[in-house]
């Protein structure tokens, strides 16, 4: 009896000890394969020093799940945007293209193009994207035009067409079929490359009572004074879906030539916004850059409100947003862009494209950034809308996510987690380093006897 159980303990002692190597084999694999992930995306979370050694830049980030819709020659053709939908559809050379809108009486329609050339692309002066509303016998019934200036470079580029409802207006007042189109304007010595686009279709309620439509003739038009303290960091995104939140404040971020960073601001009914951009001064070259760095407000429903530009020669170069209105809903009435623009509360991007020139004086490297963003003014009752005004309106938890410098892409329901995490300092690489950790500490208590 005794022998056969010392030989059973001694089969079960080897027993162990086969199974504590074999564990110690999968671990020390699974520690292989977790510390190499880990190293790739600590490679990935310093992108940007490692974009700064070559042409390669971040891909614009479309909105996720956008449907692809192929835009029609003629308006007979024309697929429908829904109310709410997100779309992505292709701009070809010299494009011009239409979608259907089914609109009733009871909302405004904003329509809004965001055309995505290739990185260091050619444009010419006046290259850019034309986008309009038209009713079902071809009369318009809003547009906006958006080029790319005088840089001679491809950059985002963000235009919107609206349809008003209103009893002192005359057009486009019936419900029925609409028709937006987008016609691209390039010049034959521009780089010919197709545009990728993104299309958004949102609406706004009517109000319960009518306000006032007249501007008042004075408002405060003189820029804050600089806000005091040092600049913190806030890096942008790579598109309007993810765009970085910001409240008022001095923000510092790196911007690589030919690189376009989106940062997003909440501004309320009756509040003011001024932004700059300025780019740091270099230790490389000595030679002037022409529209080095422009600087692009858009509003809430993508559409183009200002933009500036400033040259770069190596020292500190400002480039400086013009004094807007309050946000009013009155502001909707004038004719000039920028103020119409400002009739929209809710969030209001901003963008910041490196001309890709700066690398042939500069080098690949990215050139510190600091963006200067203050909001003034009380914020007031909005007009009184009949229904939820959804994206036009500056929530508690907007708010919130401009302080903590949450993207547009996770406060509106993805990667919330990850974003905390990012938000609190730690990226992805520290996360698999924290989960590698607690992996070993179970295979250890597994491989005990």
């Amino acid at each position: 009896m005794s022998t056969q159980a010392g030989a059973g303990g001694g089969t079960g002692a080897r027993r162990a000890v086969a199974r504590k190597a074999s564990v110690r084999k999968v671990s020390a694999r699974k520690v292989s394969a977790l510390l190499t992930a880990a190293a790739a995306v600590g490679t990935l979370t310093a992108l940007p020093a490692r974009a700064a050694e070559g042409p390669a830049l971040p891909p614009y980030g479309f909105t996720e799940g956008a449907k692809r819709i192929e835009g029609a020659a003629s308006s007979a053709d024309a697929r429908t945007l829904a109310p709410g939908g997100t779309y992505r559809d292709t701009l070809k050379k010299d494009g011009k293209v239409y979608y259907r809108l089914d609109l009733d009486t009871t909302k405004n329609s904003y329509v809004s193009a965001v055309v995505v050339p290739k990185p260091g692309g050619k444009a010419d002066y006046g290259d850019g994207i034309r986008i309009e509303i038209q009713d079902s016998s071809g009369r318009r019934c809003d547009d906006q035009e958006v080029d790319f200036g005088s840089g001679e470079y491809v950059r985002p580029l963000a235009a919107y067409a609206r349809r008003i409802v209103g009893p002192d207006l005359s057009g486009c007042q019936d419900a029925g079929t609409y028709y937006v189109l987008v016609k691209r304007e390039s010049d034959a010595t521009s780089t010919p490359d197709d545009w990728e686009m993104e299309l958004q279709h949102v609406t706004e309620p009517l109000l319960s009572r009518n306000g006032p439509t007249k501007l008042p003739e004075s408002w405060p038009s003189t820029t804050p004074p600089p806000l005091p303290g040092g600049p913190e960091p806030r890096q942008g995104g790579n598109g309007f879906a993810q765009a970085v939140s910001l409240e008022k404040g001095t923000w510092r971020a790196d911007i690589l030539p030919g690189q376009t960073l989106f940062w997003r601001v909440p501004v309320d009914w009756g509040q003011q916004l001024f932004a700059s951009a300025e780019l740091g001064s270099s230790s490389e070259g000595a030679d002037t850059v022409s529209s080095a760095l422009t600087l692009v407000l858009d509003n809430p429903a993508r559409g183009f409100v200002d933009h500036q530009t400033v040259s770069y020669g190596g020292k500190p170069a400002t480039a400086v947003l013009d004094p807007r209105r309050p946000v009013a809903h009155e502001n909707r009435s004038s004719y000039q862009t920028s103020t119409r623009g400002m009739g929209l509360a809710g969030w209001y991007y901003l963008t910041a494209t490196l001309n890709p020139k700066v690398a042939e004086k500069y080098g690949d490297e990215a050139v510190p950034l600091i963006l200067r963003v203050d909001v003034t003014g009380e914020r007031k009752d909005g007009p009184g809308y009949a229904g939820d005004p959804g994206i036009f309106q500056v929530t508690d938890g907007d708010r919130a996510a401009a302080e903590k410098g949450v993207a547009a892409s996770a406060a509106a329901g993805g990667g919330t987690a990850m974003v905390a995490l990012a938000a609190g300092g730690l990226g992805l690489g520290t996360v698999l380093l924290v989960g590698l950790g607690v992996w070993t500490l179970r295979a250890r208590r597994t491989a005990r006897p």
